[in-house]
């Protein structure tokens, strides 16, 4: 008899042979600019931690004294027993933050966008997404069961087409749903989000955007896509976002309506069907918003140690794609190549991964870093140059 499991081990077996698989490396201490990873001290350059907020000390402290007044756990879900008076406080000075009327917070941003995008859209709707969006999206896509269109990546002129196709549909859809990352996580360009949200008020459509990687780093003080366009906040029904990056922390939102947070508080399953966060959690994201409001020198640092990176690359000769913020392609094409320039700058000292097939098309790897505001002028230095001798090693520059 066939043992019911065996692909499990098949087809593990199968992605290592294709050198597919995941292999983790352990991180000993906090994410910081210098780190211990697999036992051996080097820079971190590819967290999502841009500001440096995982580590700072308000946040710790924050999450400390939360612990003493309000215990480990939150003890249950948030509609049954588990709805904080932190968990409000939050989602308060979130909403100020973004300057909307309403904010929900979900266990992740992953659970914000599977859980909220198949109530907003679902048969006999139609869901339009930009090629290159975030699995996260394209999985609550899926599971919505509305009918789907594409658009060329971060490209108004295709968007109108699929919008004017769907508007000559017999019968035409009974809502429409335009859904785009705001800052898009392999390449680091920035989604026309001020086109786009003109396109969809013109055609009647909500537009729904993910900005986890635009918090903390666009916008006014790190407020987001929607700031940095100066998008009227009513012609973005839907933004999303997620603590788990800039801010520090873990967690998902939304911010929109105060109808849109009590409609999707009622109808996502992801929200409430899950623990809600520990007290821990929620106060150490409380005082990243506090840090973001009194010390803006975070997000100009971020900036800056961008600038210098990427002028230093390009100096050099690499090719950093089309990135407009601080994620920092260095392209590479060949997925074996990639894979020995990430091997030679974590022995160098530097520890980015390689993303390469299926993660990106083929001839298409390359070494994503994310820059850091905690980085000094001499981190940035140092991984530049590990790149240059890396680089040189495998003719790429």
């Amino acid at each position: 008899m066939r043992d019911p499991v065996s692909f499990l081990k098949e087809e593990y077996e199968a992605l290592v042979g294709q050198d597919l698989d995941w292999k983790l490396r352990v991180l000993a201490g906090p994410s910081a600019p210098w780190c211990h990873v697999d036992g051996k001290r080097v820079l971190m350059f590819c967290s999502n931690n841009y500001l440096g907020l995982s580590n700072h000390p308000r946040l710790k402290e924050a999450a400390i004294e939360a612990v003493k007044s309000h215990g480990a756990g939150s003890g249950s879900v948030r509609p049954i027993a588990g709805n904080m008076d932190l968990h409000v406080e939050l989602e308060e000075r979130l909403a100020r933050f973004k300057a909307a009327e309403a904010s929900l917070v979900y266990q992740t941003g992953f659970a914000a966008n599977s859980g909220l995008i198949p109530q907003l859209a679902g048969k006999d709707d139609l869901i339009i997404s930009d090629e290159l969006n975030h699995g996260s999206i394209i999985d609550g896509v899926r599971l919505s069961h509305a009918d789907r269109g594409v658009y060329k990546h971060a490209d108004p002129d295709d968007l109108g087409r699929v919008l004017g196709e769907a508007e000559k549909a017999s019968p035409p859809p009974r809502r429409i749903l335009v859904i785009t990352d705001g800052v898009f996580s392999m390449d680091g360009d920035i989604a026309p989000l001020d086109r786009i949200a003109s396109l969809a008020a013109e055609h009647g459509a909500m537009v729904y955007v993910d900005d986890a990687h635009g918090e903390g780093v666009l916008g006014e003080g790190g407020r987001g896509i929607v700031s940095h366009f100066r998008v009227p906040r009513e012609r973005v029904q839907v933004e999303m976002g997620t603590f788990s990056k800039a801010f520090g922390v873990v967690g998902g939102h939304v911010s929109g309506s105060r109808e849109l947070t009590r409609f999707a508080y009622n109808k996502s399953r992801t929200w409430l069907l899950s623990g809600s966060h520990p007290p821990a959690v929620v106060a150490a994201c409380i005082a990243a918003i506090d840090v973001l409001e009194s010390e803006p020198e975070h997000v100009k640092r971020l900036w800056d140690n961008t600038s210098r990176f990427k002028k230093a690359m390009k100096d050099l000769g690499f090719d950093i794609g089309r990135s407009e913020t601080p994620i920092t392609p260095v392209m590479v094409g060949d997925s074996a190549v990639a894979k020995r320039l990430s091997l030679r700058i974590f022995e160098l000292g530097v520890f980015a991964l390689p993303i390469v097939y299926p993660m990106v098309a083929q001839g298409k790897a390359r070494i994503r870093t994310i820059m850091n505001a905690a980085l000094s002028d001499e981190d940035v230095d140092f991984a530049v140059a590990a790149f240059e001798k890396a680089g040189k090693e495998q003719g790429l520059v």
